[in-house]
């Protein structure tokens, strides 16, 4: 039996490059429930300390039925590295340029949320090109809540 070796306890999907992808491709992220832990962890890494994101009794207050998320507290569940993406593009990532969002419904304590991304648009150059992946989240009850995209330069194959 050989010795275990932490630097090989890895995914390793098959290398990609700007000329593997496809429109239509899709990233699916998994699942999360928006527990009191992760609104609290939200809190704490946003320092954001408004009653809306942990106070029910405040929410419900104002008409709602537990407390909301933040819309980056929603929109940090698209970070591709919770999926299969960067580690497709281990090799020939350059860098991540540019992201947008539009924060469609509300999200509550308890939802479900399901995030995924999908390759929108591809924008060759002449040694990179640009992936263009449209971000979205659905709730449980399939209702989309957030809708964006993403930019990624990639390198193009090596010759």
């Amino acid at each position: 039996m050989s010795e275990f070796d932490p630097t090989q306890h890895r995914m390793v999907p098959a290398q990609r490059w700007f000329e593997d992808f496809v429109l239509g491709e899709r990233f699916v992220i998994p699942s999360r429930t928006q527990t009191s832990a992760v609104f609290a962890a939200f809190q704490t890494a946003s320092g954001d300390t408004h009653p809306i994101h942990y106070d029910v009794e405040y929410c419900r207050a104002r008409g709602m039925p537990d407390l909301l998320a933040h819309g980056f507290q929603t929109l940090v569940h698209t970070a591709p590295g919770a999926g299969l993406f960067p580690y497709v593009v281990e090799e020939s990532l350059v860098g991540f340029l540019e992201q947008a969002s539009k924060f469609l419904k509300p999200v509550y304590a308890g939802d479900t949320i399901y995030p995924a991304l999908e390759v929108i648009e591809l924008e060759p150059g002449r040694t990179t090109g640009v992936v263009t992946l449209r971000s979205t989240v659905h709730n449980q009850r399939r209702e989309l809540v957030l809708e964006g995209m993403q930019k990624f330069l990639v390198r193009r194959r090596p010759a």
